[in-house]
């Protein structure tokens, strides 16, 4: 019973926080982006979905093959040891994947602007249709 228990309790808190942070990290991480890219908003979005996504499979993968770590729980306080165990593992795992991206951000976000004020660049050329 207490086996169950955990499971369910983990994945449901695991999996809320890991939205909650990728909400929260997309809606205030945009501003820093849209300036990261020289203020080119189009491609400040489109990042920022794409570290969405690949926050939640990362951190999503995680939290599932995390499952099998560890001794199933027998007693209340072993449910609430296993608990605060796999919860705490994936809000480190959280963690890291936000400084991570905010380094590879930083990094990628000089460069761009760098590369932008240079003016050493191509417009993109529209798209023409057939016909």
């Amino acid at each position: 019973m207490f086996v169950t228990i955990a499971y369910a309790l983990y994945l449901a808190i695991a999996i809320a926080l890991t939205i909650w942070v990728a909400r929260t990290l997309s809606r205030n991480g945009e501003v820093f982006l849209i300036d990261c890219f020289g203020h080119d908003e189009v491609l400040a979005k489109s990042t920022n979905h794409l570290l969405v996504v690949g926050f939640y499979l990362v951190n999503l993968g995680f939290i599932l093959l995390a499952l099998q770590i560890g001794r199933e729980p027998e007693t209340l306080p072993e449910l609430i040891r296993f608990l605060s165990t796999k919860v705490g593992l994936a809000v480190v795992v959280l963690g890291g994947m936000h400084f991570f991206n905010m380094h590879a951000i930083a990094r990628f976000g000089r460069k761009v602007s760098a590369w932008l004020r240079e003016g050493d660049y191509y417009a993109p050329v529209p798209a023409s249709r057939p016909g």
